[in-house]
């Protein structure tokens, strides 16, 4: 069924794009997997990127989380999710880190690696995922960014509590400047009921600054603001549609396939709400904002 406001409300999966060769962090990447970085988490533990954002989707309620992999990576993400360290470390270990062992085998539980058999861009990524998914909504996040949430609810459980509201796939945005919005992809629509919820009528990849300009301007925000792909997505199954008629026609654009296309013509079909997410992203495929984060993601702001 494709009528959005035909699915149920509940939202069990998550999927996260995990097979980029991480291009813009060569050659550290040649060393090790993007997705493998270490940052510091709030209680000080050092961690994997990819242990982050899957806690960031099981935090806010999901039960199964798909990781769509490189076949030849596979057995990184086996091995870090579901094998204890060489008994050698394990001995060397304090209690608590051994009792951490247990809790990653245990989240390692709820993990499903996706192969991706060719790098072809953010939207063939997604498309892998379509078997598993299985036609229910699910939570979209990115293998390359970092959430922090500025209230006691998570990111991701932010745009959950939108979607529940209003029945349609919901997209959470950020506010970026005039001269950021050709990184991101731009939006435009009508605030509803809150100054939060955004009613959808256009979203466009990288806009140059004269378009968004021209098209992209909300109103009531100030000049020279616009609003911006945030990372964070819960989506209805249709967009496995979109995008495999994208990739039957070869629909490509700067030679892949892409994301935010199709979502452009998800909303078209069904509609689509956006959600200011009250936190901060940290796009950790790049090499200054890696240093960036590493130096400001443990003690990212808080209101609570």
């Amino acid at each position: 069924m494709n009528d959005a406001t035909s699915h149920s409300v509940s939202i069990r999966k998550a999927v996260i794009p995990a097979a980029g060769f991480g291009t813009r962090m060569f050659p550290a990447t040649k060393a090790i997997k993007k997705e493998f970085f270490p940052i510091i988490d709030r209680e000080g533990r050092a961690k994997p990127i990819i242990l982050a954002i899957v806690e960031e989707a099981i935090q806010a309620g999901i039960e199964e989380v798909g990781i769509v992999v490189q076949k030849r990576d596979r057995a990184l993400f086996e091995e870090f999710f579901r094998a204890n360290p060489s008994p050698t470390l394990y001995d060397k270990l304090k209690p608590d880190a051994r009792e951490y062992c247990r809790y990653l085998q245990q989240l390692g539980e709820r993990i499903t690696l996706i192969d991706q058999d060719i790098a072809d861009g953010f939207g063939y990524a997604v498309s892998c995922a379509k078997s598993w998914v299985n036609d229910e909504l699910f939570l979209l996040l990115l293998g390359d960014h970092l959430y922090t949430s500025f209230i006691t609810k998570n990111c991701s459980s932010q745009i959950l509590d939108v979607y529940r509201d209003v029945k349609l796939s919901t997209i959470g945005m950020r506010i970026v400047s005039i001269a950021e919005i050709e990184n991101y992809g731009g939006i435009t629509g009508k605030w509803t009921a809150t100054d939060a919820v955004l009613s959808i009528t256009e979203i466009h990849e990288k806009p140059t600054p004269e378009f968004a300009s021209a098209r992209l301007r909300v109103r009531g925000m100030e000049e020279g603001k616009f609003l911006a792909v945030f990372g964070n997505y819960i989506l209805t199954p249709t967009i496995f549609e979109i995008l495999q008629e994208n990739i039957s026609n070869n629909a490509r654009e700067s030679g892949e396939f892409q994301l935010t296309s199709c979502l452009e013509k998800l909303r078209a079909r069904e509609g689509m709400a956006g959600y200011l997410i009250k936190g901060q992203c940290f796009d950790v495929g790049l090499p200054d904002v890696y240093r960036k984060t590493i130096i400001d993601f443990r003690h990212a702001r808080s209101d609570f």
